[in-house]
């Protein structure tokens, strides 16, 4: 049974800042180590030459060395104080030459009266003296050479050479001591610059709210998946008014095309221009179209909006609409045949059956006529939704009647949508008018060339003038917080189709008028 490789765990975001600022850190060090040790090489070199020609200039006007030089030959007793000088003066040589270069004193007495190597000994045979680098036969070194005048009169003739020289790895071991007395602060650098590493990375991680960044990719992907997922458009506006963040719906609405940021107040004045709080369904327009939006504030300055076609919104509450409606019909369906139900049971029970027959006979007979009357509106949806009002209105003790000339033709079946909403709702409306007391409402509907007249009349004291100046508004309403929708609904599904809706007293009862025009009309003007 094989198994899978064993995948080693990612090391957390703080390990990760830890490790790459020691990395950097002791790449910077070891930089400016090398850049140290460049530096302290060539002022050891700089040291040891100026010890080296100084040494040489000392060692050349000594009379025992002209002398040796004028005379050219080898000389035991030059050769040994020579060596004296040397070890007095701490170099690794110091190599007495006569004016042909040869070797009259030099640490190895095997080597006296071999030629000079290095071949840096033009300078100093021409009168002018001379530091250098260069390979003798002790290895490489720094030297100083200076010209031996003969009679010790500089400027007169050259007859010899001092060469005095400490070999490199005297030069590599004053680096290595400049270098001893720094290590302690590289060491207290990097200690500090890990300090400093762990303190960043906490802050760091604490200012992300400990996400690691794998964890903030997969939420960054979440985050756009989400909005490009919304129907509404989405906005995010920081507190100097610039667009930071817009959904795929939001961004062709607003400026197609535009990355962010942007401002606000050039792609939508109107939003730009309301106040910074919390706010919900404010009716706003974009573009020549009106929409509904939700703002809310952010901590720190900005907020965030949400936008949607209002059309689409009151589509929305129109379905709502419906299904409460449709409920409310089973609802009432439901008590009224089970209060039927229970009258016949208890009829029966008491061995009454012909009074019970009587009540299935006048039941069916009303129906039978309330379906009469139901007979010339040829829109199915219509003619189930006034079915149901009338159960509803039997449960709730109100006297629902529908005009005996009421009457539409097929073609209004395209409509059957805002006709279900406006009769719905003004119904609904008037049976919340009578406030649980006794009375009547009695719905008219018919039409003529010039469309389809719809008529909700109740027996309800009316509505005050104050509400009634603004009726068909959002939010108008005496009913308290959260109504006030239908009616508005209603008045933008009738001017959809270029019709109007008016409200009245007559004969001191409340009436509600809609006026369509005709279908083809509607679709001319579609058109147009």
């Amino acid at each position: 049974m094989s198994r899978s490789p064993r995948t080693r765990p990612r090391l957390g975001l703080q390990d990760r800042l830890v490790r790459l600022h020691l990395l950097v850190l002791c790449a910077m060090t070891a930089v400016l180590v090398g850049v140290q040790t460049a530096y302290l090489y060539t002022q050891a070199r700089e040291r040891l030459g100026e010890r080296a020609i100084t040494t040489s200039r000392l060692v050349a006007r000594l009379p025992f060395v002209i002398q040796g030089a004028e005379a050219g030959g080898q000389n035991p007793a030059l050769n040994a104080r020579v060596n004296a000088l040397r070890d007095a003066a701490e170099a690794d040589f110091i190599v007495v030459g006569n004016r042909r270069g040869i070797r009259l004193a030099h640490p190895v007495p095997e080597r006296l009266g071999q030629p000079m190597e290095g071949g840096d000994n033009g300078e100093p045979l021409a009168g002018r003296e001379a530091v250098s680098v260069a390979r003798g036969s002790l290895g490489v070194s720094v030297r100083g050479k200076v010209p031996v005048w003969a009679g010790g009169v500089p400027g007169g003739r050259v007859v010899g050479v001092v060469s005095t020289g400490y070999l490199m790895p005297q030069a590599w071991h004053l680096v290595a001591q400049a270098l001893l007395t720094l290590a302690p602060w590289f060491l207290l650098a990097l200690g500090l610059g890990t300090v400093g590493a762990v303190w960043t990375a906490r802050r760091l991680r604490a200012e992300i709210l400990n996400l690691e960044p794998e964890q903030i990719a997969a939420l960054v992907g979440q985050h756009r998946a989400v909005l490009a997922a919304l129907r509404e458009g989405v906005i995010a506006v920081d507190a100097q008014g610039c667009v930071t963040l817009a959904s795929d719906r939001a961004g062709e609405a607003l400026s197609p095309g535009t990355p962010t940021p942007y401002h606000l107040a050039a792609v939508w004045p109107e939003l730009a221009a309301l106040p910074v709080a919390r706010q919900q369904n404010v009716e706003l327009t974009l573009k020549g179209q009106p929409v509904l939006v939700n703002v809310e504030p952010l901590e720190g300055g900005g907020f965030v909006a949400s936008f949607r076609d209002r059309a689409e919104a009151l589509a929305l509450a129109d379905e709502l609409t419906h299904a409460r409606g449709f409920v409310d019909v089973l609802r009432a369906q439901s008590h009224e045949y089970q209060n039927r139900l229970h009258v016949l049971s208890g009829l029966l029970q008491l061995g009454r059956p012909q009074e019970a027959l009587r009540m299935l006979s006048a039941e069916i007979e009303a129906d039978a006529q309330f379906r009469a009357l139901l007979r010339d509106v040829q829109v199915p949806r219509l003619v189930a939704l006034l079915a149901g009002k009338r159960e509803r209105a039997q449960e709730l003790g109100i006297d629902f009647q529908v005009a005996p000339e009421s009457g539409l033709s097929p073609v209004w079946e395209r409509h059957a949508d805002t006709l279900f909403t406006a009769v719905g709702n003004l119904t609904e409306n008037a049976f919340e008018a009578l406030g649980g007391r006794p009375g009547t409402v009695t719905v008219l509907i018919g039409e003529d060339p010039e469309g389809a007249q719809i008529e909700v009349q109740d027996d309800g004291p009316g509505i005050e003038g104050e509400l009634a100046a603004r009726l068909f508004t959002r939010g108008a309403s005496s009913k308290g917080e959260g109504r006030g929708y239908g009616l508005a609904g209603v008045a933008a599904r009738v001017a959809a189709l270029g019709g109007t809706i008016r409200y009245t007293r007559r004969g001191g009862r409340t009436v509600f008028q809609v006026s369509l025009p005709t279908p083809v009309q509607v679709a001319s003007l579609e058109r147009a």
